[in-house]
C-alpha cells in the first residue's frame, strides 16, 4: 500500500500543476501571446485576449442579486481554501524532529531515539562508574550525533581510569544498543576538591 505521505505529495503536485497551468493560460491571454505568436487557445477557455473577462456583466449582475452576503461569503470561502491549501503544503515539508536520532546500521526508516533518552541513559551508566561522583551528558546533532560529557570525579577517581571505563562502558553500550557508529565524544573532567581535615 502506498504510504499516506506519498499520496499527499502526489495530490499536492497534481493540484500545483493544475493551478500552474491555469495561471500560465491567464498570463498568455493577458500578454496577448495567442495572437502575437499565432497560438491556438484551448477549446472552451474563456480568456484568450487581454480584453476578455472571466465573468460577464450579466453574470456579475446575476451573482450580485443573491444578496449582500454573497460576495463576502465567496471571499471568505476562498481565503479559507487558500489557508487550508497552505497548511496542507507546509504539512508535507520534511520536518526534523527535535531530538530524533535514527537508529540502526543502516538507519531504519521511522525508527528514532530521542537525544534526551540516549543522554539520560549514558549519564546514568557513567554516573555509576568507579571514581565518578556525577555525570552530565548532552547529545547534539541528529544525523551525526555527538556526545558532550561532563564528569565530576571523586577525590579517589583518576582521569585515565575514568576515561577508559567511560569508553569501554557507557559509550560502547550506546554504540551497541543504537547500531550507530561510535559517538564522537567531548569529555570534561572535574575533580571534587578535598575537604581539609581538622586537627582535633
Amino acid at each position: 500500500m502506498t504510504p499516506r505521505p506519498a499520496i499527499n505529495r502526489t495530490l499536492l503536485a497534481l493540484t500545483g500543476l493544475v493551478l500552474l497551468g491555469g495561471g500560465l493560460l491567464i498570463i498568455t491571454a493577458g500578454l496577448d501571446l495567442y495572437s502575437s505568436h499565432n497560438l491556438a487557445p484551448p477549446t472552451g477557455w474563456p480568456l484568450t485576449t487581454p480584453d476578455d473577462i472571466l465573468l460577464s456583466s450579466a453574470d456579475r449582475v446575476r451573482w450580485s442579486s443573491q444578496g449582500w452576503w454573497w460576495w463576502p461569503a465567496v471571499i471568505a470561502a476562498l481565503v479559507l481554501l487558500a489557508a487550508l491549501a497552505l497548511g496542507w503544503l507546509l504539512a508535507q515539508l520534511p520536518r526534523q524532529h527535535q531530538g530524533g536520532i535514527p537508529v540502526g546500521s543502516p538507519p531504519q526508516e521511522g525508527v528514532e531515539l530521542r537525544a534526551r533518552t540516549l543522554s539520560d541513559a549514558i549519564a546514568a551508566e557513567a554516573g555509576a562508574l568507579p571514581g565518578v561522583q556525577h555525570a552530565n551528558v548532552r547529545i547534539t546533532g541528529l544525523a551525526h550525533p555527538r556526545a558532550h560529557i561532563t564528569l565530576t570525579l571523586t577525590p579517589q577517581g583518576t582521569p585515565e581510569a575514568v576515561l577508559n571505563t567511560l569508553c569501554k562502558g557507557p559509550l560502547r553500550t550506546a554504540h551497541q544498543s543504537t547500531g550507530l557508529p561510535p559517538l564522537p565524544t567531548e569529555a570534561r573532567l572535574r575533580v571534587t576538591p578535598h575537604k581539609p581535615s581538622r586537627a582535633e
